[in-house]
């Protein structure tokens, strides 16, 4: 297997065990998590290969197979069910494990200000097309939380993004170049602000928030729904 594939099994082999925990059972959330990956994957696909046309991003042939589909590796369409499924397990753990909403009173303030930092970064950034885009998405949906949702669960998505955040940047980090002589995926910087933790794009941490809080968003509305009825 390629460095990218091995990347994506090891990322989904503990998740994927660990879903038939009795505390968590993990796997009676799959249907609804399954819908949310498959709305969350169809619009990252879409505006994946479209930024790989336009030379926003790219792949290393040295570490991916030949094949591609919208332009994208085979891996590159693996990342978009494996690392969401990934992210919702600590979701689904943490809810489990913490009976109590994490930073309930504060959730609200945390939302806005996610909302306003991805907003002001879009606004001002409208000629680079991944800070803009990635940005724009990540505000609409925020805002959509803060007006309308207003969920019960979001102290818990908080804690959880924090915690994803971990494991997100080891394997993106492996992923862009810190432990390969090339990066596995390139990222062209006169479409970001430039600006990187170590060899991540500071984007990435905004491209992480949606690609979480999307599939739960589906996840928790779908088992809403299915609970009143």
């Amino acid at each position: 297997m390629t460095l990218y594939a091995w990347l994506m099994f090891a990322s989904f082999l503990g998740p994927f065990l660990l879903s038939f925990d009795k505390k968590v059972a993990f796997y009676k959330n799959w249907l609804p998590l399954f819908a949310g990956i498959s709305i969350n994957g169809l619009i990252f696909i879409l505006w994946d290969g479209w930024f790989a046309r336009t030379g926003v991003w790219g792949f290393n042939n040295d570490y991916v197979w030949p094949t591609r589909i919208n332009d994208l590796p085979i891996e590159e369409w693996l990342f978009f069910f494996v690392v969401p499924y990934a992210s919702v397990f600590i979701y689904a753990c943490l809810k489990a494990y913490f009976k109590t909403e994490p930073f309930a009173k504060y959730k609200h303030h945390i939302t806005l200000f996610f909302l306003t930092l991805t907003f002001v970064m879009a606004l001002f950034n409208s000629d680079k097309t991944y800070t803009f885009y990635n940005c724009l998405i990540a505000s609409v949906l925020l805002l959509i939380h803060y007006l309308f949702i207003k969920s019960n669960w979001m102290g818990y998505f908080w804690l959880a993004y924090l915690v994803h955040l971990v494991p997100f940047l080891i394997i993106n980090g492996i992923l862009t170049g810190a432990a390969t002589p090339e990066p596995v995926v390139w990222y062209n910087n006169t479409e970001n602000i430039g600006i990187r933790l170590y060899t991540i794009p500071i984007e990435d941490t905004i491209y992480a928030l949606t690609c979480l809080l999307l599939p739960i968003t589906v996840m928790e509305w779908i088992q809403t729904k299915t609970a009143n009825k």
